[in-house]
């Protein structure tokens, strides 16, 4: 089957930031075919889409999420101390394959509609994510989460080992979905379990490493007290530190942690809004970006910044940045699509498939409407994007050349269905939250 996508503002996020004013993007099965400017050629019995002057360009990374977690959107919202409250209680409960399932279709509708094409997840029953991301037809890394808290899925970390072993054959070779291993942090994980992971991935090159990084002060001062060092020196230590690391958060670093996270090639996710609704502080981008390592957005999870789109991220990554240095320069809008695009796909080492339109490359792309006045006037379309966009203005997303969502209606899941289904498990939710709120009283 053949695409032609003519008539539109061609975004590409090439090396050379090639926009087409009046492009066209042709699509042969899974791959991009040509890309060009002017008149569209003539194709016998292709598919021929009039964009109508919107802009086309490649779907959006999100490089950290826990799709499962949807389910707890909004819960407990302004109560300090929810994760322990309600949080917690409520994943040793309620968390099975079925609600991981449920929450994570809620993601991919989410996800589908906002204009993402890949995400980076870690959390609890991967294999029922994966089967989900396949199902919605995602490019995916699906990370199977090992933690010492009494997590939901394993309560060893033999238990949590085997559950990898399972994740990464199950969807060994396939198109979309890599699979991943992901300790949820150096101080829910510990030294010893760490070596434990390296020499695994080791073994593993193939396979993605997820962790959340320098998230909290929790964190630094575990690595502090317990082994009189840094977060990210504890992770060197353990031999973690490396290529295929993808680092979520790295709030809480200093210059030395940034040369040694540039010096092991690792790469970084910055979450804005999740970070910033919880008063966590603010990552240092720039620095980390201008010290060579490539860093993504992602959206978190649902629980913590509520929405799964990157347009809702935006914003804070650029005013973030320019809060800390006073001024409007850092982070200029190109960089922050850059990040969402092309960086955070080289950052899920994916870049030679997805995140940038290019001859060879995957068709991972997204159709964005300019029908709403606040897109106009244009001066700059990576400014639009950045800081007058919304999801609602994607109208049409593809992904390996399959359609995902076309004129807003997402054709790979039934949306009625899950929704009713969520809601379903938010009226067990608000149960036991009652149940729980007696118990504290």
């Amino acid at each position: 089957m053949t695409t032609l996508l003519t008539n539109a503002l061609i975004v590409t996020m090439d090396d050379a930031l090639t926009v087409h004013e009046s492009g066209w993007v042709r699509v042969d099965g899974d791959t991009i075919t040509a890309i060009g400017s002017g008149p569209a050629p003539k194709v016998d019995g292709a598919e021929v889409i009039d964009c109508n002057g919107d802009i086309v360009m490649p779907g959006m990374v999100n490089t950290h999420c826990h799709m499962g977690m949807s389910v707890f959107r909004g819960l407990g919202e302004d109560v300090d101390d929810r994760l322990y409250r309600y949080i917690l209680p409520l994943e040793r409960t309620f968390v099975s394959p079925e609600m991981v399932r449920i929450g994570s279709a809620m993601s991919a509708l989410e996800m589908i509609a906002g204009g993402v094409t890949t995400v980076a997840d870690m959390y609890y029953f991967e294999t029922e994510v994966g089967d989900v991301c396949d199902q919605a037809g995602l490019r995916a890394i699906v990370g199977q989460t090992l933690a010492d808290f009494d997590p939901p899925d394993h309560k060893t970390f033999d238990e949590g080992f085997a559950r990898v072993e399972e994740l990464v054959e199950r969807f060994a070779g396939h198109k979309l979905v890599t699979p991943s291993i992901a300790p949820h942090a150096p101080y829910s994980t510990g030294l010893k379990t760490m070596e434990r992971i390296a020499e695994w991935s080791a073994a593993h090159p193939d396979v993605p490493v997820q962790m959340h990084l320098a998230e909290s002060t929790l964190e630094v001062n575990w690595a502090r007290d317990t082994h009189g060092k840094s977060t990210v020196a504890v992770t060197a230590d353990a031999g973690l530190l490396k290529p295929n690391l993808i680092a979520a958060h790295c709030l809480q670093l200093d210059d030395a942690d940034i040369a040694m996270m540039a010096e092991h090639q690792v790469c970084a996710v910055t979450n804005p809004r999740s970070n910033g609704k919880a008063g966590r502080g603010i990552a240092p981008v720039e620095k980390m970006r201008n010290a060579g390592i490539p860093v993504g957005i992602g959206s978190d999870g649902a629980m913590s910044g509520n929405t799964l789109d990157l347009f809702s991220q935006f914003a804070p990554v650029s005013m973030f940045a320019k809060l800390l240095a006073g001024s409007r320069k850092p982070l200029p809008a190109l960089e922050i699509i850059r990040m969402a695009t092309i960086e955070g796909a080289r950052a899920l080492s994916l870049n030679l498939k997805t995140g940038s339109l290019e001859v060879g490359k995957q068709a991972d792309l997204i159709r964005i409407s300019l029908a709403a006045p606040r897109m106009h006037p244009m001066y700059d379309p990576y400014s639009a994007l950045v800081f007058a966009a919304m999801p609602t203005d994607v109208t049409d997303t593809m992904v390996a050349g399959r359609w995902l969502m076309r004129d807003r209606k997402i054709l790979t899941l039934d949306t009625a269905k899950t929704v009713a289904d969520a809601n379903q498990i938010a009226r067990q939710f608000k149960t036991e939250m009652a149940r729980l709120d007696s118990l504290a009283q």
